[in-house]
This record gives C-alpha cells, sequence and structure tokens, in this order.
C-alpha cells in the first residue's frame, strides 16, 4: 500500500513560537479558539499572532476555518472557546474597544453607489464620532495616501472596482485602526485593480499597521510577509511564503501516470523516494536531482503520461501538510 500520509515536512518553529507572550510587535493574539455550527467544527484550537508593520495572510480552501476565524476578530461571531485579544482588549467582554483598533473591509461591496467618496467617508467618520476640522485632516490624509484625493467627489456607481476597494479602504481607515482585516479583497479585480490594492496594503503595512486578509488565492498569499494555512478548521502550516516553499527543497517533481498507487509503490521500492499520491497525481520532493527527471521517466515508461520539475509552491506545501488536493 502506498504512503498517503502528508509528506515528511521539517518542524516549522513559527507555529509553536507565533503566540509567544510579551512580543510588543503583537497587534492581536489568538489563542486555542474553537468555533462550531452546531455539529459542524468549523475552528479547532487555532492559535495566531498578528504582527504590527507586517501583512498576513489566512490561506484555505472554503470550508477550511478562515472566514470563521475573520468574523471573530471583527466581533461579529460569539467567541465558544478560547481567547482573542487585539491592543489588548478582549473580544468577549470589550467588544467596543476592540472596535475603535480595527479597519473592516468585506468581501461584498460597503459603499453606498448612489452618494460620492466624499459622503460615503462622512458616514462612515458620524459612526465613530469624527467631525469638523478632525474629519476634513484624516479624510484628506488617507486618500491622499490611496491616491484617490482627486476622486472625492464622484458618485461611487461609476468608480471602477479597484476605486471602489481604494475608497473601501479609506473608510476603514478614518478612525486609524491598529489592525486592518480584509476578507477576500481583490475578488472581482482586474490584475491592474490587485496590484494597485497589493501596493495600498503593503503601504499601510510600511506604515505600523497590521494587515490581515483571507484568501483562496495562492498567488495572492504569496505576496503577504506571513502565511497562514488553514484545512478543515486547523492550522496546517504559518511562516515567510519563500521559508515554507523552501521546506519542500529547491525542486519537486510532479508526475501523472496510469496507476498512480502502483507507480508510487515502485518508486519506493527503486529509489527509496518519499512519494505522495493526491488525486491522480504524485509528488516527489526529497532528494530530486535535475538526472532523478530522466531516470524516473525511463524506469516508469509507457505508463508515464507526464512529468515536470519544478519550484515548490504554496499549494504542494498545503498538499504535504495535509495529503490532500488543494481544492479553491
Amino acid at each position: 500500500m502506498v504512503n498517503t500520509s502528508p509528506m515528511a515536512f521539517p518542524a516549522n518553529e513559527n507555529i509553536s513560537d507565533s503566540t509567544a507572550a510579551g512580543d510588543d510587535t503583537a497587534v492581536a493574539q489568538v489563542t486555542g479558539v474553537h468555533h462550531a455550527y452546531g455539529d459542524t467544527q468549523a475552528l479547532g484550537g487555532v492559535d495566531l499572532r498578528i504582527d504590527a508593520s507586517r501583512i498576513t495572510a489566512l490561506l484555505g480552501p472554503n470550508g477550511s476555518g478562515k472566514t470563521t476565524l475573520f468574523r471573530l476578530l471583527c466581533t461579529l461571531l460569539p467567541l465558544q472557546k478560547g481567547d482573542i485579544k487585539i491592543v489588548g482588549s478582549d473580544v468577549a467582554s470589550q467588544a467596543l474597544a476592540v472596535r475603535q483598533n480595527i479597519g473592516i473591509v468585506f468581501q461584498s461591496p460597503s459603499l453606498d453607489a448612489k452618494l460620492t467618496v466624499d459622503e460615503n467617508l462622512a458616514c462612515q467618520a458620524a459612526l465613530y464620532g469624527i467631525a469638523g476640522r478632525t474629519f476634513q485632516k484624516r479624510r484628506d490624509e488617507v486618500l491622499e495616501s490611496l491616491g484617490i484625493k482627486d476622486r472625492r467627489g464622484e458618485y461611487c456607481e461609476k468608480l471602477s472596482g479597484g476605486l471602489k476597494r481604494r475608497a473601501e479602504i479609506a473608510k476603514s481607515l478614518l478612525h486609524r485602526p491598529r489592525l486592518m482585516l480584509l476578507d477576500e479583497p481583490s475578488t472581482g479585480l482586474d490584475p491592474a485593480a490587485r496590484r494597485s490594492l497589493w501596493k495600498c496594503l503593503t503601504d499601510l503595512a510600511e506604515q505600523g499597521t497590521a494587515v490581515l486578509l483571507t484568501t483562496h488565492l495562492i498567488e495572492e498569499a504569496d505576496k503577504a510577509d506571513q502565511v497562514v494555512i488553514f484545512s478543515a478548521g486547523k492550522k496546517v502550516a504559518e511562516g515567510p511564503p519563500h521559508e515554507l516553499r523552501g521546506q519542500l527543497g529547491s525542486r519537486l517533481i510532479s508526475l501523472v501516470v496510469a496507476d498512480p498507487d502502483a507507480a508510487a509503490d515502485r518508486l519506493r521500492d527503486e529509489f527509496g523516494l518519499t512519494v505522495l499520491r493526491t488525486q491522480d497525481s504524485l509528488k516527489i520532493s526529497s532528494d530530486v536531482t535535475p538526472d532523478l527527471v530522466g531516470r524516473i521517466a525511463d524506469f516508469l515508461g509507457d505508463s508515464l503520461q507526464s512529468i515536470t520539475l519544478g519550484r515548490p509552491s504554496l499549494e504542494d506545501v498545503f498538499v504535504a501538510r495535509t495529503g490532500v488536493h488543494f481544492d479553491a
């Protein structure tokens, strides 16, 4: 039988150390959080630290638990078990204090399309008691920083998708939050708008804001400073993208064969390789050398349909950690 357990993976020190107390860069701390919807467990004991001046991406397929954690951080769901503190305030008992320190951009648009950018910001400011010259100063600051000051008088319904996202971020920054939360922020954006969005997020982080976003897009998570990979309600990997990929080695062989189980057994017996089976393909990351591709191709012969050699991706990290395919 083929070993279908997750591929051998070096221990990630970040997972055990990520919630260490006493680090003043930690803007938010999540400890032992569980959450269930009836009999369905959405989160099964999650620990997480979110740092200032860093973009953290929660990466996982739909149903992995990342949106539930996002909603708990936003104080939109009651905390069932565990502890979440944001800038020292407890989400369960100090929700109002938490909301003063977070800015939120939801996946669904929150702008009033019939109002101008200015009017949308004024409505948001009123919710936080920001008025007069204070509002004018902060409005001008955020619009300038996001490059949309010249669009302040335009109706939001006439803005492009990318400009609407910037306007939503501007709304969320008026009260100067320490933590910016974004749920699938690039949904519906074209490539140019996505690049613009990431420039905004990078600028925010450079100014000291902690940025946390959820995504199911591998290429998006790869741009973050820190990636936290979720599967079935648990955190399965955490670290800078290049470090996570590097733990699989510098090269990865992917194979499509007629009989994956038989091919995996043969490769293990012949070459002593660790072979991971994922649906209809095989992956090999241990002891990969350039000549190994040719040797494997010759050994498998006509049963081999395709073989590729490339650098590991975050999707490969997910597969290695969970033993299942990443299905967004």
